[in-house]
């Protein structure tokens, strides 16, 4: 065949993919997508019709006239439904978010009555001596009155109880949980924590950030079925929800690494993982890595992960000044500032990637001066949360080559209560999305589940109306940080892909990237923002195989 002859049969963008035989006839292939609205994330070519897949890449991307030029094995016809990158969550506490899928539901509570029925009706079902774990409430919901044993003894006097508030930073145990950890009047606060105590110094069952753990490694070890039916849970509910890959960080409350390496060896990891392990582990990382590698794209590793600080909603976030409604309280660090600098330096000589907890503008500040101090300008570090900056922060994000790893579903939670616990002022530099992308700094999203849904498009829709949970701010809270869709979307999709260092293999619909799609039944970019909420999963599709398709 002449080359003329071949632009003719084939058209100048299949001949450069190579996609015609020297006969004319069409090239073999595993899976082509026809009739779709394509979002490829690509600059040079934004929107598509047809996808070919060969194996787990794709092969060829293009309008509808590429379908003639291949024969694929199966066809899938989107019927004008739009598809994207697949999603990278770029953060969640996997197991937990898996675990609570099984547990006690107490986030729908909005009294005291409620969550405490909530409990007693649950306790009814569990035998005598089993712990009841879980939980996720939020006491804002109902004022802002915290939770006491007092709520919850009775009804639970044969079971040790410790739920988590929303954050993931205040827990609620029930006296029979303090009992068999020790903690009493007498009991000191441990470092980076707080029992909370009535009046006369009793514990009144909430526990505030590393006083959790006083009573979590109590918790009795779940057995191998136990753990792998929780993790296979996890597994379909991020296919649901179209989350092709997590980073997963570890809270040091699950072994989370036998688990993953458990199911990639069974051929039960379904979604790719980043595992990032806790910063308490680095050295065996290091040892891990050296012996064995980083891991492939499923399972990979050569991340550690810190907090500095805690959370807004539980008065642990560090800020410069205290709280508006707590004036003799600004919060607190975690560690000793010297303490983490070392941790960090020492992780990031390993070649890890830093991923901080910053919540607070002061732990912020912290952060952004020790990665600077220690030389991580190119590690691509992150800070996790990001979520209230002084004025200096946004450009040293950008400066530092610092990535914000950002959770706009808090946006709906925190947006109830945030400025009686900030004042207006402070307001300016709070889930500042807007404020980060246009200073030029990297924003990546995610869910920190299980605190928040391991739901893209919810945090998408948050992003783009910053509604809130109490529907009183239709029009946005902060609405100058709006973002757009296409913002919020490349921050689920080729962000992440930069962020975990795989943006040559995936976050776009490219030729030579590996095959991780999702369908969406509505066109998020052309329906009002406030409708993205109601739009779902089709489909779900990784490394060139559907892994779930919608009822």
């Amino acid at each position: 065949m002449t080359n003329k002859l071949k632009h003719i049969l084939c058209g100048p963008i299949i001949l450069m993919l190579g996609a015609c035989g020297e006969q004319g006839t069409p090239t073999p292939a595993s899976k082509m997508i026809v009739n779709a609205t394509v979002w490829t994330g690509n600059d040079t070519q934004p929107w598509a019709e047809t996808i070919v897949i060969d194996g787990n890449k794709i092969i060829a991307v293009g309008d509808a006239s590429l379908a003639t030029s291949y024969n694929p094995a199966a066809t899938i016809d989107a019927g004008g439904k739009l598809i994207l990158p697949g999603f990278i969550d770029n953060h969640a506490h996997f197991m937990d978010g898996s675990a609570s899928l099984l547990a006690v539901q107490t986030i729908t509570a909005t009294s005291p009555e409620q969550f405490s029925q909530l409990i007693a009706d649950y306790a009814k079902t569990m035998p005598a001596g089993e712990w009841m774990l879980g939980g996720i409430w939020d006491h804002q919901a109902w004022g802002g009155i915290l939770p006491h044993k007092d709520w919850v003894d009775e009804a639970t006097a044969n079971n040790p109880l410790m739920l988590y508030r929303t954050d993931g930073h205040t827990a609620f145990a029930n006296s029979k949980a303090l009992e068999l950890a020790g903690i009493t009047k007498e009991t000191i606060d441990p470092e980076g924590g707080v029992i909370v105590r009535d009046d006369d110094g009793e514990p009144t069952g909430v526990l505030l950030d590393n006083a959790m753990y006083l009573v979590s490694k109590l918790y009795p070890p779940p057995t191998d079925a136990q753990i792998d039916f929780t993790f296979d849970t996890g597994i379909e509910h991020a296919l649901e929800n179209g989350v092709t890959q997590i980073h997963s960080i570890s809270m040091n409350i699950w072994d989370n690494l036998p688990i993953f390496k458990r199911a990639y060896e069974e051929d039960r990891l379904k979604v790719r993982t980043y595992y990032i392990s806790h910063i308490s582990k680095r050295h065996e990382l290091a040892e891990m890595i050296e012996r064995d590698g980083k891991g492939d794209n499923w399972l990979r590793f050569g991340g550690v992960k810190v907090m500095v600080d805690g959370a807004l909603g539980s008065g642990t976030a560090w800020f410069h000044e205290p709280f508006s409604d707590e004036p003799d309280n600004s919060g607190f660090p975690i560690y000793p500032m010297d303490e983490l600098q070392n941790m960090l330096k020492e992780s990031h000589d390993y070649g890890f990637q830093l991923a901080i907890h910053g919540i607070g503008d002061k732990a912020n500040d912290e952060i952004l001066r020790i990665v600077e101090e220690i030389g991580a300008k190119d590690n691509r570090a992150r800070i996790e949360h990001a979520q209230h900056l002084s004025p200096d922060a946004f450009q040293k994000f950008a400066d530092l080559g610092v990535t914000a790893a950002a959770h706009p579903y808090h946006v709906y939670d925190d947006g109830r209560f945030a400025e009686g616990r900030l004042g207006k002022e402070r307001l300016a530099g709070t889930y500042a999305f807007k404020s980060l992308f246009d200073a030029g700094a990297t924003v990546s999203f995610g869910s920190d589940w299980f605190v928040a849904p391991l739901k893209p498009l919810l945090g998408i829709y948050v992003a783009t109306t910053r509604h809130t949970a109490d529907g009183a701010n239709p029009d946005g809270w902060i609405p100058e940080q709006k973002i757009t869709v296409e913002q919020a979307v490349k921050a689920y999709t080729i962000n992440n892909a930069w962020v975990g260092h795989q943006e040559n293999i995936l976050g776009t619909v490219e030729v030579g990237k590996l095959a991780d799609l999702v369908m969406i039944s509505e066109n998020i970019f052309e329906i009002p923002p406030s409708d993205i909420k109601d739009s779902r999963v089709l489909m779900t599709i990784i490394d060139g195989e559907v892994a779930y398709t919608s009822n």
